[in-house]
């Protein structure tokens, strides 16, 4: 668990100094979970040494919600006074993320099936009478 918890600790750790250094407008943990999600792909020895102690924090993921609800809670005043321009950007970003999950998804079925799928599939058609 302690060995998990250093290797997440640590990718977050790089995550930081990359968001620091470079000044990018990205939080430091987000650049290290991807940063990781990256390593598991190319390397995957990491995996069954994290896979348990990441799956028991999924499970406990909704207590991560807390502290975001005691800080609205908190900012309460700020909120209320603001409320329009927060109601337009959460419009405005799911109108854009439908709008672009749905160009993706278009895009990707146009995509024309690889030359050993279609002989698989051609080879499939013809067997059946």
């Amino acid at each position: 668990m302690l060995q998990t918890f250093a290797i997440l600790l640590v990718f977050q750790t790089v995550g930081e100094v990359i968001s620091y250094a470079l000044r990018l407008p990205v939080p430091g943990p987000v650049i290290g979970m991807l940063l990781l999600f990256g390593w598991l792909v190319f390397d995957n020895r990491l995996l069954p040494i994290i896979q348990n102690t990441t799956s028991e924090l999924l499970k406990h993921l909704s207590l991560l919600f807390v502290p975001a609800g005691v800080g609205i809670m908190v900012h309460a005043n700020r909120i209320g006074g603001e409320w329009m321009p927060i109601v337009v950007a959460l419009v405005i970003s799911t109108w854009l993320a439908i709008v672009v999950t749905a160009l993706v998804t278009r895009a990707l079925m146009r995509k024309p099936a690889p030359p050993q799928a279609e002989a698989a599939e051609a080879a499939d058609s013809g067997a059946q009478p």
